[in-house]
Parts: C-alpha cells; structure tokens; sequence
C-alpha cells in the first residue's frame, strides 16, 4: 500500500456524522408511528438505511487504511464500532483479509476474488462463505434479540435493520468487488486488477460512496472515500494531458 497522505481533520468528523445519520435514522424507523410494512414512504426509508449501512463499512474500510484519524486508537476504535454495527463483523479479521486482497488482488491469495465463479451470486456464495462466522451469526442473533426485548416490532426489525444490511451488502460486494475485479481483465486495469466507473461524481456517490473509483483507490489506499473524486479528477488530467497516438 502506497504512503499516508493527509487529508487534514475531517476523518472523524465525516465518519462519526455517518454512525449518527445511521444511527438516528434506524432509531426513528424503530419507534416512529404510522411507518408500516405496506407504506412506500416506509420502503423508502429502507433504501435510505440500506445506503447507511453501505456508509458503515466504507468508514470501516477508511480506518482498516488508517485514513479515518492519525490517532492509531481513536482512528481502530471507530473502524471497530462500524463494523460491528454494521453485522458484528469483525474488524481486526477483515484488517488483515483487506491486506491481503490489496497486496494481490484477484489471485488465489486474494479473499475477495473467486477464481473458479465469475457470474456475481456464485462469486457472492463464495465470498460469504469465507467472511460470515459462527461469532457473527451468534452477535446478530444477540441483537435481534435485544431490540425485541425492548419492545420493537419483529417486523420493523426485520424490515428496518435486517433488510437495509443486507442490501448494504449487495451494494458493497457489486460496486466494491464484482464490477471492479471480474475478468476478463483490461489494459485500463493495470497493475491493480481493477476496473474504475467513468467520471460521474454524482452517480459514484449514490452507487457507492465514490468506492466505484475502484482503480483510484487502490492506487492510493491512503485517500479517503470522501476524497477519491480528486483522485478521479487527477487520473483524467493526466490522461486529457497525454498527446494523440
């Protein structure tokens, strides 16, 4: 992985406004009135959750690079607390996975490639195989249980809590694995075995928090998803730059 860059005071803030908008917002869809299973304004809101969720793991993603805080402890601390909210996963496990799918990606050695599946839910089987544990199984099932005994809803919290982690799942998995690693692999993909979506910030914000910016990232791990549209601008100066063959 390439060097630290700083990106001045704004990791933990950006992060901690992630882990409050989730917050907040799944608390309100617990105990609001006049929310029900059949309300589109209620789907809605699974949407908006599912996308939190998807903003969980990409900050515990910035801190598995160290990008969320200078402070070793404060910056684990809040990667910890957003892997665990967002499945119970956990987050010195999926340091060292990520390590290793950025030391090789889309090798054997890589625990985010399929070789044997390409299409995406064979290659989504394989992957969560080998990410979902007993333990995390058993600290959902602890939680479900919890907001159950505090007097929610099984409903809401399947239709609240379990439903927007799962699609925040399928976001991460399609925009973060699928599309930027599946083979065939292109020149554009060299040397990282990865794929970038064409320069749209808006829409690589609502795909995946700038995370479609696959290529850019793993050029420089040490930026942050809220940055990684720089990065994307700077790739395409540079190629604007180059003379016509």
């Amino acid at each position: 992985m390439s060097a630290r860059v700083d990106h001045g005071p704004w990791g933990v803030p950006i992060a901690l406004f992630i882990l409050g908008a989730w917050g907040g917002h799944l608390v309100w869809m617990l105990t609001a009135d006049g929310l029900s299973a059949t309300s589109p304004l209620a789907w809605l809101h699974v949407l908006v959750q599912g996308y939190l969720c998807t903003g969980l793991f990409i900050t515990g993603h910035d801190a598995m690079h160290g990008t969320v805080s200078r402070r070793r402890w404060l910056n684990n601390a809040v990667g910890t607390v957003a892997c665990f909210l967002f499945a119970g996963l956990s987050y010195h496990r999926l340091v060292v996975n990520h390590r290793a799918h950025h030391a090789d990606p889309t090798s054997e050695r890589d625990p985010d490639f399929s070789t044997r599946f390409q299409s995406f839910l064979p290659w989504l089987g394989t992957f969560m195989v080998r990410y979902v544990t007993v333990i995390q199984f058993s600290v959902m099932a602890v939680k479900f249980n919890i907001l159950w005994w505090l007097g929610v809803d099984q409903w809401r919290i399947w239709m609240f809590w379990v439903v927007p982690a799962v699609l925040g799942t399928l976001q991460l998995f399609y925009f973060g694995t699928y599309v930027p690693h599946r083979r065939p692999e292109t020149p554009e993909m060299a040397p990282h075995h990865a794929r970038t979506l064409p320069r749209s910030h808006l829409r690589a914000m609502l795909s995946c928090y700038f995370f479609g910016y696959h290529w850019e990232h793993h050029e420089s791990p040490s930026t942050p998803w809220w940055a990684l549209w720089r990065m994307k601008d700077a790739r395409a100066s540079v190629t604007d730059a180059r003379p016509a063959a």
